[in-house]
């Protein structure tokens, strides 16, 4: 019971900011503008699906070991970390931005979970460091669109 009571103590912040991008990446998805508009585009449609995949995973293991996990749009709301994202149209270069600041404020959570759950559950730990892999290949591909060198 403490294992699972610590795990869902780590894995919920992970899950809520997660949860959080879902909904900005597909809202920046379908109002970037500018010239690389159909590349970042798309790259935002692939982002939410898979910061969609990673909050699914930190939620079912959650779950599979008992306890239940409130991702509900008002507890998101109310509990992440990520900052918000501009409202309407954006050029690329101000959403990537903003998605990128997203990410990194997910990391935050997700490298909180990987320190604290090293001694207490490490397949819970597993799942966090393959989400903080996936989320930092995804950043090094959106910060590709605005990196000046």
């Amino acid at each position: 019971p403490d294992v699972t009571a610590g795990v869902a103590q780590f894995l919920e912040p992970v899950v809520l900011d997660l949860e959080a991008m879902v909904v900005n990446a597909k809202q920046a998805h379908w109002h970037v503008r500018g010239a690389n508009f159909q590349a970042i585009h798309e790259l935002l449609d692939v982002v939410a699906g898979h910061v969609q995949e990673y909050a699914d995973t930190a939620a079912e293991r959650v779950v599979a070991l008992g306890l239940p996990i409130d991702a509900r749009l008002a507890n998101v709301a109310a509990k992440t970390t990520v900052p918000p994202l501009s409202a309407g149209f954006q050029q690329s270069d101000t959403t990537v931005a903003e998605v990128i600041a997203q990410i990194d404020a997910t990391l935050k959570s997700v490298r909180t979970a990987i320190d604290e759950l090293a001694d207490l559950d490490a397949a819970s730990q597993d799942v966090v460091i393959e989400i903080a892999r996936g989320l930092e290949k995804d950043r090094w591909f959106l910060f590709a669109h605005i990196a000046t060198k």
